[in-house]
């Protein structure tokens, strides 16, 4: 009997990549883990306090002064890149489970009006271009566009409004552009506004235009409702499907129960951390084999708010939880992953992913002792890692080409 379980801390890089610059030069100096620390000591008068974390290697992975850097516990620890373009939570637990995103672009809609407006006449809609601007009206209700809200090219919106027509259209045009986007998501949206969605038009970053969803009152006015849509993968070939192929029960807690593919999967959808931790430990209190992986969705979000206090406080509850966890996982076989999606910097400027290195921190009751690990290339390294853990062939995942120390390591 043997359990492995992913916590995923949304947003909490450990440092800028290299290509961190690439749109926003600025984000060279992301750090949301050094700069939440050095904040919150300043505004409490105390270091933050994650022995948790301590424990698990976070202080050797990011030599931060209120890290410790020394662990009794027998953990692998190292970082890892990415593994996919830009910052996004959806793409970056994707890759995690071991999807092959090297064919997802990063594309502003401008730069291909031509193909979706082709798809969407061919499938019997009306298109005009808005105003001239590079976004399209559709059947003069849905506004497809750019999404605003994250880091430029990365997805696209289908919005409407719920007054003019039924969520189930905006949801089949957003399918009808989804076919042919080369980006990562297409997310069908719709709520109420007060005045037609042309009046909530703006131009975003790097050349993109697209609705103002929080102006629009979508958020506030009720109703709201979303889909995401997904670059085509191989659900198949990803770790819960692997996992639950074998019978394995899976149990997905939080974000990852809504945009992670299974079947069989237990499903805990949850925002709240003290939820997703409650969810996560009775999964793991259930007792036989199991893959869990929860999302902790908190952080991002304070990141996304600038908020650096208010990310170190879900950080220390975060860090009660794996504490929990670490003391439950002690089995010859059990395995804890601590890791990231990509970094949510709440001291850069803005209100963008970061695209940022994540910790890798692997408590395997049954090794030896410390070891270090070199950078993976990919997140997808990590479920690499969970499904050696498992006794699954890693073959059977999508990306088998992000398999190095770290599955070995499992």
């Amino acid at each position: 009997m043997s359990k492995t379980v992913i916590v995923v801390i949304d947003g909490f890089g450990v440092g800028a990549m290299p290509d961190a610059g690439a749109l926003r030069p600025g984000d060279l100096t992301a750090d949301t883990c050094g700069h939440v620390l050095d904040h919150c000591r300043e505004a409490l008068g105390r270091p933050l306090r994650l022995p948790a974390l301590g424990a698990l290697g976070l202080g050797l992975v990011h030599p931060h002064p209120d890290l410790a850097r020394r662990t009794r516990l027998p953990v692998a620890v190292g970082r890892a890149a990415l593994g996919y373009p830009g910052a996004d939570t959806f793409a970056g637990h994707q890759t995690m489970m071991g999807a092959d995103f090297s064919k997802v672009t990063v594309a502003r809609l401008g730069e291909h009006l031509d193909e979706v407006t082709a798809a969407l006449e061919a499938a019997g809609h009306q298109v005009e271009l808005l105003g001239g601007k590079p976004l399209l009206a559709v059947d003069g209700a849905v506004l497809v566009h750019d999404n605003l809200e994250a880091d430029p090219g990365i997805n696209w919106n289908a919005s409407g409004r719920l007054d003019d027509l039924p969520f189930e259209r905006i949801l089949s045009i957003a399918r009808t552009v989804r076919a042919v986007a080369p980006v990562a998501r297409v997310i069908a949206v719709g709520g109420h506004a007060e005045q037609p969605l042309s009046a909530y038009v703006r131009p975003g970053d790097n050349g993109t235009v697209g609705l103002d969803t929080p102006a629009s009152g979508f958020y506030t006015g009720g109703g709201l409702q979303v889909q995401h849509l997904g670059a085509e993968l191989d659900h198949a070939r990803q770790l819960p499907e692997l996992a639950a192929g074998a019978g394995i029960p899976v149990t997905l807690v939080g974000k990852a129960a809504d945009i992670l593919a299974c079947e069989d999967a237990v499903r805990r959808p949850a925002v709240g951390t003290a939820e997703v931790l409650a969810y996560t430990l009775e999964a793991v209190r259930a007792g036989g084999d199991a893959l869990v992986v929860a999302n902790v969705q908190e952080t991002d979000l304070a990141g996304h708010q600038q908020d650096t206090l208010r990310y170190g406080q879900v950080l220390e509850q975060v860090d009660a939880g794996l504490a929990a966890l670490t003391a439950l996982l002690d089995g010859p076989g059990d395995r804890l992953i601590v890791t990231g999606d990509h970094g949510n910097d709440p001291t850069i400027g803005h209100a963008y992913h970061t695209r940022e290195y994540v910790p890798v921190l692997i408590h395997r009751p049954d090794a030896p002792g410390l070891e270090y690990l070199p950078d993976a290339d990919s997140l997808a390294d990590v479920g690499a890692t969970a499904a050696v853990s498992l006794g699954l062939d890693t073959a059977g995942l999508e990306n088998g080409t992000a398999l190095r120390a770290r599955s070995q390591a499992a």
